[in-house]
Order: C-alpha cells, then sequence, then structure tokens
C-alpha cells in the first residue's frame, strides 16, 4: 500500500481488470467462432451460437468483438483454425471421464490432458474406451398453461421425445 499515490493503485487494479476481461473475452470469441463454423453464422437457426452470443453478452463483452468472431468464422480473418476435440480416460476409482477441447493445435493439448489424467491419478484412455458409457442428451421445459398431459406427452413423443416428466408448473422433455 502506497497510501499517497491513490492513481497508482487505481492503474494496478485498473490493469488486472482488464487483463482477466480481456482472457475471457479471447475465450468466448474462440467459442462464438467455432460454434458459428460448425452450423452457421445465423443465431437464429444455429443454437449453440446463440448460447454463445448470450455468453458473451451476460460478460459484458462489446458487440464488436461478437461480430468480429462471427465474421471470422465466414470466412474473414481466418489465421487461426479452431477444433473441438474430444478425450477419452479414466480418472481416479475407474471413473470414466470424457473431456471437450477446444484447441488450435491438437499436438500441444494431447500432451497437456494426459499430464492433468496422470496429476490426479487417472490415465487416458483410447478413442471409444468410454464414450459407450454416455448418452447425448437435451433437456427441455415448457409451461403447462392449459396443456393436458397425456395429450402433450403423445405429441411430444411422436416428435421423438424420450420422454415427459411433470415438474410442477411445467413439463420437461428429454430427447
Amino acid at each position: 500500500m502506497s497510501g499517497h499515490s491513490k492513481w497508482n493503485n487505481i492503474k494496478n487494479k485498473k490493469g488486472k481488470e482488464d487483463a482477466r476481461r480481456g482472457k475471457i473475452f479471447t475465450k468466448l470469441a474462440r467459442q462464438i467462432t467455432v460454434a458459428a463454423k460448425e452450423g452457421g453464422l445465423d443465431p437464429d437457426y444455429n443454437p449453440s451460437l446463440k448460447v454463445a452470443i448470450d455468453k458473451a453478452k451476460a460478460e459484458n463483452m462489446p458487440n464488436d468483438n461478437i461480430d468480429r468472431a462471427i465474421a471470422k468464422a465466414g470466412g474473414g480473418d481466418n489465421d487461426d483454425n479452431f477444433e473441438e476435440i474430444v478425450y477419452e480416460g479414466y480418472g481416479p476409482g475407474g471413473v470414466a471421464v470424457m473431456v471437450h477441447c477446444l484447441t488450435d493445435n491438437r499436438n500441444r493439448t494431447a500432451p497437456e490432458v494426459r499430464h492433468i489424467f496422470d496429476k490426479y491419478a487417472g490415465n487416458l484412455g483410447q478413442p471409444g474406451c468410454v464414450s459407450f458409457m454416455f448418452d447425448k442428451k437435451g433437456s427441455l421445459g415448457v409451461l403447462k398453461e392449459g396443456l393436458d398431459e397425456d395429450e402433450f406427452t403423445l405429441i411430444a413423443i411422436d416428435a421423438g421425445a424420450e420422454d415427459v416428466v411433470d415438474r410442477g408448473e411445467a413439463f420437461e422433455i428429454v430427447t
């Protein structure tokens, strides 16, 4: 504590906060770029892009940064090529673990993931060694407001839902 230089304290505090926000903005921009590459540039038709944009707005990311990340996926400024990789392995006690990574360099990511598995008494497995134990599921919530439970359940199952669960004020659709 300097006690006499208030500006120096403010400068240091602002510098730390700006560095933290910059790190978050970079991570969110990568998520937006990958989501836009995988599902299209329109958030109305790409739910993963819409979620990524909502996360960015929740962190007060400027709209210019969001637009730049989407444009990058559309072909402009295509310097970095990020891809999503899934690693499988076993944690302590034989617990099955699936790790989803977003990386621009596969050769750097694999040893880092292997190191984390080793550090916490696990081991990295071969592709497919634990994925058969997992199912990709989704969950949707619909307010009851005048819906008949039996009729709604039949409509949802006909549309491809696995199950409809009554949660009090709403139905939960498991897909």
